[in-house]
């Protein structure tokens, strides 16, 4: 694992497989992004897959994350060059994209991400761009070298195809989604042998080519066992998951004065 460096850009450190902690951003307003920020979080993932962001709501989000310094990843809701050019023209720094389950859908996740030996459409005019103050040489080059893209692993057939998967040039790292996998296997829970067997195969399959291996978790106490095993960085739970959560802890605290006791 390289020593942690906030200042370096995100596809940096996850090549450095720096331990890396965020969370899930689903409430379409700044104020969530600058209370993770100012909490020491390294990155948000704005969700467009499961969250209420449009284009407009997605470029506040990400205008937030840099105003507050933190590294702005957006989950796309379909593997579509247009969708991920859009998040990348506001200043994504990072694209999480869901059901890679094949090379095909991994290298078309790369070249989504990349000018050079990619196919993303190119423009220095936007916020990536710094609005035309970057030269187009210099865009490009910050921008293959910062960001990252991160390949959701979530299907059986993303499982059995993880070894060529994790192989192609140009993916930074992948996600393990054991929600849709727990689905997509018909378990009882996540910590059921066939998800726990999914999981260990796409860890080992990503060690061999020093990919590194996201998750995510509910509370920080799940990380410990998961990082033993090769997890480099964690989304953990959300903003509306901490809101509910405090929210919940502040009533039972209340509970006495409620009850007039």
């Amino acid at each position: 694992m390289g020593e942690r460096n906030p200042h370096l850009p995100l596809r940096k450190r996850v090549a450095d497989r720096q331990r890396l902690t965020g969370s899930f951003v689903k409430i379409p307003s700044p104020s969530s992004i600058e209370i993770l920020a100012s909490a020491g979080f390294d990155f948000v993932v704005i969700d467009q897959e499961h969250g209420v962001f449009d284009r407009m709501a997605t470029d506040i989000a990400l205008l937030a994350c840099k105003a507050s310094a933190i590294s702005g990843i957006v989950r796309v809701p379909a593997l579509t060059p247009d969708g991920i050019l859009s998040a990348l023209d506001c200043g994504a720094t990072g694209i999480l994209a869901p059901h890679i389950d094949s090379v095909d859908r991994a290298e078309k996740l790369v070249e989504a991400c990349r000018y050079r030996g990619g196919r993303r459409g190119f423009s220095a005019v936007t916020r990536a761009g710094d609005y035309g103050a970057k030269s187009m040489w210099k865009h490009i080059d910050e921008a293959d070298g910062g960001v990252a893209a991160i390949a959701m692993i979530e299907d059986p057939a993303g499982v059995e195809n993880i070894e060529d998967i994790v192989a192609v040039e140009g993916l930074d790292a992948v996600f393990i989604g054991r929600g849709d996998l727990t689905v997509a296997f018909g378990a009882a829970t996540r910590d059921d042998p066939a998800i726990v067997s999914a999981v260990d195969t796409i860890i080992d399959a990503a060690r061999k080519t020093n990919t590194s291996v996201w998750m995510m978790v509910d509370s920080v106490e799940d990380m410990a066992p998961l990082a033993a095993k090769g997890v480099s960085s964690f989304i953990v739970s959300s903003d509306q998951g901490m809101l509910r959560n405090a929210a919940r802890q502040i009533m039972r605290g209340a509970q006495v004065f409620v009850e007039g006791k």
